[in-house]
């Protein structure tokens, strides 16, 4: 073993009675004395000095022992200077009072210990967690799914089960309650949407097609997207703050000791009402985008209304409705889905809750976008 080190004189550590300062003193072969005020008024400055003597001990023999219980005082500063001394775990041979173990105690959990550095860089080892965080909501959400089919089954075979006063109140919050804001956009967007084409259209002398871009564009994909969209931002973050309020107030854990399923009194309730209302949310969005559409035109092209409304039917196959309606059905599911299984993942504290309604809604719009464009692909050929 080495020389150990000698104590640094009284006046080298700043003010203060002798019997106050800290002291590492080596009281005998492989044993190690730490006495004095080990805080952060007492250390100040002197952090680094002491960790690398710790440091120093640690390495000359590392089943020394070190005795704490002359220390007079000691905080969460000089706890942590030690723990670092140490290499960030306990010496074998360690005594100590037992109101040291709390302090040291906050070192010794999981999540408060340093990182250890990913051995592929930063870069890929966020690009991991993050794709493993992604297919564990996969395995989640399909597993949910499987659930709500199995208790569909159940509900099925016994009707009382069906919670119909449940879907009333989410049929009318997510349809009845949405009509306002979905018509006020819808008009704005068709106005828009029709304004834009008409300046182009009048340009090549093609006015009259107008009735065939807008009535093909909105009643096939822009009024089902644009309903899908604003009601995944309204009712899809609702439906995931009401279950994660009921986690954060241990109503969910009241419904599992009562042994009620989440998925029969929660989720089956949302996903059969939003897939009921937004199909009729689409037809009423894409309504008011066509009457955007025709006041825009008769503005830019002076074509009648009653021309529209009377080309509209035979330039546009009824293929492109049923389609529609059928694209909204899916995503009113999808959408109902996802935000109850946001619901149900939130922690009981309200951080968490802010960040799944945060990600049900990026979730939710993000897939309702990628489905959309599948059916698009798939599609293609159909009713064009």
């Amino acid at each position: 073993m080495s020389t150990p080190h000698l104590p640094t004189p009284p006046e080298a550590w700043g003010a203060g009675p002798a019997d106050a300062e800290p002291q590492l003193l080596a009281s005998g072969p492989r044993e190690w004395r730490v006495s004095g005020d080990w805080t952060l008024l007492a250390l100040r400055g002197r952090y680094e000095e002491f960790r690398q003597r710790i440091a120093a001990a640690v390495a000359d023999s590392a089943d020394a022992l070190w005795d704490l219980r002359a220390l007079s005082r000691l905080d969460t500063a000089g706890a942590l200077t030690l723990w670092q001394g140490w290499g960030q775990k306990p010496p074998g041979r360690l005594l100590w009072l037992p109101e040291h173990v709390t302090l040291f105690a906050q070192f010794m959990q999981p999540g408060t210990l340093p990182k250890r550095k990913p051995a592929l860089g930063p870069g890929l080892e966020r690009a991991s967690l993050s794709l493993l965080a992604f297919a564990r909501h996969g395995v989640d959400i399909v597993a949910l799914t499987g659930r709500l089919l199995l208790d569909l089954g159940r509900v099925l075979r016994h009707p009382s089960l069906i919670g119909w006063r449940e879907i009333s109140a989410n049929v009318y919050r997510t349809g009845a309650q949405a009509l306002p804001i979905t018509a006020l956009v819808g008009f704005l967007v068709g106005l828009t949407l029709s304004y834009l084409i008409s300046k182009q259209l009048k340009t090549y002398g093609a006015d009259i097609f107008v009735v065939n871009i807008l009535g093909l564009a909105v009643l096939r994909e822009l009024g089902p997207l644009l309903a899908a969209i604003i009601v995944a931002g309204r009712s899809g973050s609702a439906m995931t703050a009401q279950i994660g309020v009921m986690r954060v107030t241990q109503e969910l854990d009241a419904l599992s000791v009562m042994g009620i399923s989440h998925t029969v009194r929660l989720v089956l309730p949302k996903v059969v009402a939003l897939a009921i209302t937004l199909p009729l949310v689409a037809l009423w969005t894409s309504a008011l985008m066509l009457m955007g559409g025709m006041a825009a035109a008769g503005a830019q092209l002076k074509l009648d209304p009653t021309q529209f409304l009377r080309l509209l039917p035979s330039v546009v196959e009824p293929v492109n409705l049923w389609l529609g309606w059928t694209k909204s059905v899916l995503f009113g599911g999808t959408i109902a889905l996802l935000a109850c299984h946001f619901g149900l993942r939130v922690k009981p504290n309200t951080e968490s809750l802010g960040q799944s309604v945060t990600q049900s809604v990026v979730t939710a719009i993000t897939l309702v976008i990628v489905v959309d464009a599948i059916f698009a692909v798939l599609f293609s050929n159909v009713g064009v």
